[in-house]
């Protein structure tokens, strides 16, 4: 009868990694694109002596070394040795690269998203293109939890793989000499509208008249006349960069400031969605994986606290989505958000949880953003001398191509040499002309209405944080539940049962060991 007892507790240590794991651990499906399925032995069932702990009730019975094929069939092998890394976003490859150096090279899926502000899917994707492309491994703990570790050289065996990475930075330097010929040539075409623009005027005029000494005036007044525009190349002075560098901090060259007045100097917020994500998901993960959505709301859209929105939190759907959250009610009733894959983490970087709320967690930890501040936009970066001399040729060209608009119409002579090509320039000349003030014109109405939605979030986000530096006792017992339902796992190298930077043979010998040693301690 012992006997029977006790075969009806012995557990089977052969368990597959891509079967669902014994409840209640999910499986770690993020592994199941480097472990290989090769034949496995015969289960093997040992009895466990009652009283004692179980041990652990899985056993990998699968080998390979991220992106490798050891073991596997043929046709499971990478056509053509691709790189796996070249088929991801530049933008997800370089914040996952930058979140595996913080950690050290060993990390959770839950750190990188945290750390990087990525969905748990494209962390999980990065890694396992990380790890293929730069023999990383994978080790896993005795609850089912997978790390991805990574060599100190994993960046110099991608470098030395890639060619996209090894392009980018002559794409990128294309990209800004590109950039910089248009705002260039943007600007050149003001002085070059100008000189064609005044040039052709006074040679209209003097070819309708023909008294020799009027003519003479004209070619001096002529002179006189197209002075102000070629003393606008100063800026091809041999020694101008040189001196533009020193004196870049009170203002851009004057070639660029016309495109900068004209069109602006790009989106302040750029990357702002990568930061607010990456804001997101720290938070959380310092809180130890348990928030409320109040202390989310300083981070994201939100609008101002008043007794219409204090019970919506809809605005934390988006958050849910992408670090797999979902709601808890504690003991009180409050609606708490909880997500488990920023729970766990292979390092203690991140410091332990914070248990405090109010103003005592404020000036703890004053150095942290509280809230996501949105930039204004600015009508031109240019300063003001620069932007009233670029104003002033404006107007000398929109001036110039009225007038030469009007003598091209009095002309009753066929025109030839440049009045001909000036004529056919006309329309363009025109276009040049008017947009030159009208796109300027319908910015600056723009902007204003921008920069006004820009202020009433900021406002709102601000009231959000300041509602967490002083809360009311009801919010104070919700942030102390939160608090007090966070959960941190740190696994430690002693929580790894098994990692496929090790042979087949070694860990099925280890595995041996372990059960040898259980027997004995089965018999005592």
């Amino acid at each position: 009868m012992a006997a029977a007892a006790a075969a009806s507790i012995s557990l089977s240590l052969h368990l597959r990694l891509r079967p669902p794991l014994p409840p209640p651990r999910s499986p770690p499906r993020h592994a199941a694109a480097f472990l290989l399925p090769i034949p496995s032995p015969l289960p093997q069932r040992l009895r466990v002596a009652p009283g004692r702990a179980p041990p652990p009730t899985w056993r990998p019975d699968v080998r390979a070394r991220a992106g490798s094929t050891i073991g596997a069939p043929p046709a499971l092998a990478r056509p053509g040795g691709a790189v796996e890394t070249d088929r991801l976003p530049s933008d997800v490859r370089d914040r996952a690269m930058e979140a595996v150096d913080h950690f050290g090279g060993r990390v959770t899926i839950g750190d990188v998203a945290s750390r990087a502000g990525l969905q748990l899917a494209q962390a999980e994707r990065a890694l396992q293109a990380l790890a293929a492309d730069t023999e990383g491994f994978l080790e896993v703990s005795e609850d089912g939890e997978v790390l991805y570790v990574f060599p100190k050289d994993y960046r110099t065996k991608l470098a030395g793989k890639s060619f996209r990475m090894k392009i980018e930075p002559l794409v990128d330097k294309a990209k800004e000499v590109g950039a910089y010929l248009v705002r260039v040539s943007f600007g050149t075409a003001l002085i070059a509208s100008i000189l064609l623009v005044y040039t052709t005027i006074i040679a209209i005029l003097s070819s309708s008249s023909s008294d020799d000494d009027s003519r003479g005036r004209r070619r001096r007044s002529y002179g006189s006349t197209i002075i102000i525009p070629t003393d606008m190349f100063w800026y091809l002075d041999a020694d101008y960069y040189r001196r533009r560098r020193v004196e870049k901090e009170n203002g851009m060259n004057f070639i660029e400031s016309v495109f900068s007045f004209v069109f602006g100097d790009g989106d302040p917020n750029d990357g702002l969605e990568e930061k607010r994500w990456k804001m997101i998901g720290q938070y959380i993960s310092s809180n130890g994986g348990v928030v409320t959505a109040e202390e989310l709301a300083p981070f994201l859209d939100v609008p101002p606290p008043s007794e219409e929105s204090k019970d919506d939190e809809s605005f934390i759907l988006p958050v849910l989505l992408r670090f797999q959250g979902h709601p808890e009610v504690d003991e009180q009733g409050n609606i708490l958000y909880r997500f488990p894959s920023l729970q766990r983490t292979a390092s203690s970087k991140s410091g332990r949880i914070r248990e405090y709320v109010g103003t005592k967690w404020s000036a703890m930890f004053g150095e942290v953003e509280k809230y996501l501040e949105e930039k204004p936009w600015t009508f031109s970066k240019a300063n003001a001398s620069e932007k009233a001399m670029v104003a002033g040729l404006g107007g000398l060209n929109l001036f110039g191509v009225i007038i030469l608009g009007n003598l091209l119409k009095q002309m009753t002579v066929t025109p030839g040499g440049l009045i001909s090509f000036a004529a056919q320039l006309y329309p363009l000349l025109q276009i040049y002309a008017g947009s030159f003030f009208a796109i300027p014109l319908f910015r600056w109405f723009l902007l204003r209405k921008t920069n006004n939605d820009i202020r009433k979030r900021n406002k709102a986000r601000e009231q959000r944080a300041q509602e967490l530096l002083s809360p009311d006792s009801s919010l104070r017992r919700k942030l102390l539940s939160a608090r007090d339902m966070a959960e941190r796992k740190v696994i430690t190298p002693e929580d790894i049962v098994y990692t496929t930077e090790k042979d087949m043979l070694e860990q099925d010998y280890e595995v041996k060991e372990w059960e040898r040693r259980f027997k004995e301690l089965e018999s005592e």
